[in-house]
């Protein structure tokens, strides 16, 4: 099985501190909020005395594997040449501290509730705010966010770890996907299986051959069916199909026999199969409907 390693291109993290910043730019603009800056550097007493204009900090303080959307099943996808296994995402969690910072402790409370708005009304990140890779569809799954809520256990405390002064800070965590750049390639799918046995009943040396033979089952969109009835009704042989749709029936003899499936829907298909060499492709069901072209009845 060989092992091709193909690491990606990743600027996510990047690109979510710029989505970010244009979110929370542009709503705040839209409720008089003008001129705040957003800075994403860690909130330390030297940064902090450099400020000259209201600002919002959106530091990023911790990086960690969702625990509620974990994947743990390997993907496959089926060629005609073969199989391809790939690790699934990682799914990540973003964990940022927000806070507020003016020259007033009043003004920056104002800040602070209109950022926590924001960022409550916006579930999934926007599409006209993400920036870079974000927003060429190499994230899988919408970008979705939460803020306000509890630090998970074991995450830092950031304040001590900056030297900081201690303010008040909104939690905001943003979930992303990290795709694997890692591929496994099987070699194509083994259906066929040939059985030489002795014939008592011919004379010495007489050899039956015996044939494990397989296929699969579809719908008339092209998806798998799962526990299709398979049978080769004048042998009296049969099988059921997988949840990929794949079913496999032994002892077949050579020649030309007809394969019948069954949906448990009670659809149902036939094709003829070809011992030794070939495989069963079913249909089971309708193919869907082709759209009307305008101006034809």
């Amino acid at each position: 099985m060989p092992l091709v390693v193909d690491v990606p291109l990743n600027t996510m993290v990047a690109d979510l501190d710029e989505s970010l910043r244009t979110l929370l730019q542009r709503e705040l603009g839209r409720h008089g909020f003008d001129n705040v800056e957003v800075a994403f550097d860690a909130p330390a007493k030297e940064w902090s005395s450099q400020l000259a204009a209201p600002t919002v900090n959106v530091f990023l303080y911790d990086l960690r594997e969702s625990a509620d959307h974990r994947h743990r099943a390997i993907e496959e996808r089926r060629t005609n040449g073969g199989a391809f296994e790939t690790r699934p995402p990682l799914i990540l969690e973003c964990s940022y501290a927000i806070t507020a910072w003016t020259q007033a402790v009043e003004d920056e409370h104002r800040l602070l509730s209109q950022i926590l708005t924001i960022l409550y009304s916006y579930v999934r990140l926007p599409a006209d705010a993400l920036s870079g890779r974000l927003s060429n569809g190499a994230q899988r799954y919408p970008i979705f966010g939460k803020v306000g809520q509890p630090k998970a256990e074991g995450k830092a405390d950031f304040w001590n770890a900056v030297g900081g002064q201690y303010k008040a800070s909104l939690d905001y965590v943003v979930t992303l996907s990290c795709e694997a750049g890692v591929v496994h390639e099987r070699g194509p799918e083994v259906r066929g299986l040939t059985l030489r046995i002795g014939d008592p009943s011919g004379p010495p040396g007489t050899v039956t051959e015996l044939h494990r033979v397989g296929g699969r089952v579809t719908n008339g969109d092209g998806e798998p069916l799962a526990e299709a009835w398979i049978t080769l009704p004048e042998l009296g042989r049969w099988g059921s199909s997988d949840e990929d749709g794949h079913f496999l029936i032994a002892r077949v003899p050579p020649g030309k026999h007809r394969c019948a499936a069954r949906s448990r829907a009670g659809e149902e298909a036939e094709t003829t199969l070809t011992v030794p060499g070939g495989s069963g492709e079913l249909v089971v069901g309708p193919a869907p409907a082709k759209p009307r072209t305008a101006g034809k009845r």
